[in-house]
């Protein structure tokens, strides 16, 4: 059982939690997830690692309300326990040897990107941190990214915070102002994603995704989470999440991902009214 140590809504969808989990945060690095369950019926889930405190041995995870299990995670409180919490899994995020990077994140993908772009920040490199909603009601981790990045830039679909646009457009005048990158780094939507690399693409520029298909047992043996990568199948439980982002068959990844969005609506949907009646209690 591992204990909810603090618990915090970043916005209406999003929450974040700090969980006492010693041997996870004992060797957890940025890019890594885990696999946890609510309780003894709970469906698995993975969840990627949002933070870490070796000293405190606690890891801290992100999470948006898209489904019936997420929706059970949020109804912990501080002191609650999580029954399963199984980690760290997946390749870290390679940082070594990159002095310049641009870092995109979108929506709640920017809770994956925050961990990467500190680390990086940490270790000397020059970060330059891109990130995208909807619109002010959605913007999380804005402060921390500013503190972990030399330019930092926030844009919006509707301009009601930072600047209005996506994150291409930020990222495409950077790169015609003349800055040069080792690397970018993109996690969010899988359209996002598709997008930045096309324009990375163009001007030649070595572009990193976090891919997150579904996950089940984390070992790639449930095949859930195959990806199809310079034309051959991957796992992105052991294999990734991270992929060389001119690479992947993102058309194919959105095609997959299609039928769980109406899962994960029936869970939800289901999931509101079990906690209605159990209110009515």
């Amino acid at each position: 059982m591992y204990r909810i140590q603090k618990k915090e809504s970043l916005n209406p969808t999003v929450t974040r939690m700090v969980v006492e989990a010693p041997l996870v945060a004992r060797r957890a690095q940025p890019g890594q997830f885990v696999i946890l369950r609510v309780d003894q019926e709970g469906e698995r889930i993975p969840l990627t690692i949002a933070g870490y405190d070796r000293e405190k041995g606690t890891v801290t995870i992100i999470f948006q309300l898209v489904g019936g299990a997420t929706m059970a995670l949020d109804r912990l409180e501080e002191g609650d326990y999580i029954q399963d919490f199984a980690g760290p899994l997946g390749t870290p995020s390679h940082t070594q040897g990159l002095r310049k990077v641009a870092v995109v994140g979108g929506g709640v993908g920017c809770a994956i990107a925050l961990p990467v772009a500190q680390k990086l920040h940490d270790q000397g490199a020059e970060v330059h941190a891109i990130t995208g909603f909807r619109g002010k009601e959605l913007v999380i981790l804005e402060e921390e990214f500013r503190a972990a990045s030399s330019r930092f830039f926030l844009m919006t679909d509707d301009g009601s915070a930072g600047e209005k646009g996506l994150v291409t457009v930020a990222l495409e005048r950077l790169i015609q102002e003349g800055e040069r990158y080792d690397q970018v780094i993109a996690i969010g939507p899988l359209v996002m994603m598709k997008f930045v690399c096309q324009l990375t693409k163009k001007y030649d520029v070595p572009t990193v995704v976090s891919m997150n298909p579904l996950m089940v047992d984390g070992t790639g043996m449930c095949g859930g989470c195959r990806l199809t990568v310079g034309g051959k199948v991957r796992f992105a439980c052991v294999e990734g999440p991270d992929f060389d982002g001119h690479q992947v068959d993102f058309d194919e990844a959105i095609a997959r991902s299609g039928p769980y969005r109406q899962q994960e609506r029936h869970a939800r949907e289901a999931a509101c009214r079990l906690f209605q009646k159990e209110g009515a209690r």
